[in-house]
């Protein structure tokens, strides 16, 4: 089965890069590098702010280097492998290298903060940090689907009379602003199918891929319509900034504290020491794996929630179950993928227990199949 096997190489090279990291910067402390980075920084490089900065850069450019041929192999050769993508090696590196600068524009801010309150408040850092944290996640949520999106895709009004009228007509009673739909030109780097709903206040959105548009049905793609709407209808975008906020400051307090009592093991006297800063990474990527399954739970949860939503709104169950079976098979999702494996990384449930549950949502609703049997 093809695509048991394209997850399943992908989770072992996600894993591996992870271990891979997790090694490389623990040996990075251990073995002195950092520490003999930052004394050749301070030397050559003027004030403390741009030490800390060429630091980061320097360090960042380093490990982005040596996991290459890993985010090679699993973004360009894998996708063609299984053909899902559409890029050429000339896209793929321009794209990787577009992704890399809109990244470091929007990290430059986050670590000057970092910065200025790991100097100003010290063992405190930790708190003023995850309330800028906090802002500017509400800020980037603003301005990512109006101002970051189309540096990546071509995002246009949707252009399908037919389909638009049906969509005003499935969002009445609905409190989105249904005139916020727009497609966008996935094709032009994958084969896969997908929608989301962004943004928040003015810039809240539903945009639906171009490859949605042209595989699936109208009465399909209105069920992912319907799931989209489920989700602003529910507030989990409300409930997921809730959570992250609190994971935020919970995951930062435990970094912070950790990270103290972990210095002196590692012969650090200071936490503004530029060498040390390497194990907040690390303990940062312990934390993940207590956070990342809760977080997970969560969205899966709300991924329920958002079905239970499109089932009772189309009242379709058959086009909805289908629908998310060609989007699994489109994207090459594992249909029944392992339990710890579902539980730890998916932030979806798998198609089956959707499907399931997509089955049980008809028979308390009483909603009868196409073929006019009930469930």
């Amino acid at each position: 089965m093809d695509y048991k096997k394209y997850n399943n190489t992908k989770l072992f090279l996600k894993i591996t890069q992870a271990s891979l990291s997790f090694v490389l910067l623990l040996s990075f402390v251990i073995l002195g590098y950092s520490k003999d980075l930052e004394v050749y920084l301070k030397s050559t490089v003027g004030t403390p702010i741009l030490v800390f900065l060429t630091f980061v850069i320097i360090t960042g450019i380093l490990f982005s280097l040596i996991l290459f041929p890993l985010n090679f192999y699993s973004g360009f050769i894998l996708e063609h492998k299984y053909n899902l993508s559409n890029q050429s090696l000339r896209k793929w590196i321009l794209e990787m290298i577009k992704g890399s600068l809109v990244g470091t524009l929007i990290s430059v801010p986050v670590l000057l903060f970092f910065y200025f309150s790991l100097h100003q408040f010290k063992s405190l850092w930790w708190l003023p940090f995850a309330i800028f944290i906090f802002i500017f996640s509400v800020i980037l949520a603003r301005i990512v689907p109006v101002f970051i999106l189309p540096i990546f895709y071509k995002i246009i009004p949707l252009n399908n009379p037919e389909l638009t009228d049906r969509i005003f007509q499935l969002a009445v009673g609905s409190k989105l602003n249904i005139e916020n739909i727009y497609e966008f030109d996935m094709s032009k780097n994958t084969k896969k199918a997908n929608a989301a709903f962004t943004g928040i206040g003015k810039s809240r959105r539903i945009i639906l891929g171009d490859t949605l548009l042209s595989c699936f049905s109208i009465n399909e793609i209105l069920t992912v319509i319907a799931h989209e709407i489920g989700h602003f209808e529910r507030k989990h975008i409300i409930k997921n900034i809730v959570l992250s906020t609190f994971l935020c400051f919970f995951s930062l307090y435990i970094i912070a504290f950790t990270y103290n009592i972990s210095l002196p093991i590692f012969n650090f006297v200071d936490i503004t020491e530029l060498a040390a800063l390497p194990l907040l990474i690390l303990i940062a990527a312990l934390i993940s794996l207590i956070t990342t399954p809760l977080s997970n739970y969560f969205s899966r949860k709300f991924e329920y929630e958002a079905d239970e939503y499109a089932v009772t709104k189309t009242r379709s169950p058959d086009d909805y179950s289908i629908t998310l079976m060609k989007l699994t098979e489109q994207n090459l999702g594992d249909k029944n993928p392992h339990p710890f494996v579902e539980w730890f990384w998916y932030s979806h449930p798998s198609i089956n227990k959707r499907i399931l549950h997509i089955k049980s949502i008809a028979a308390n609703n009483k909603i009868l199949f196409l073929s006019g049997e009930s469930i």
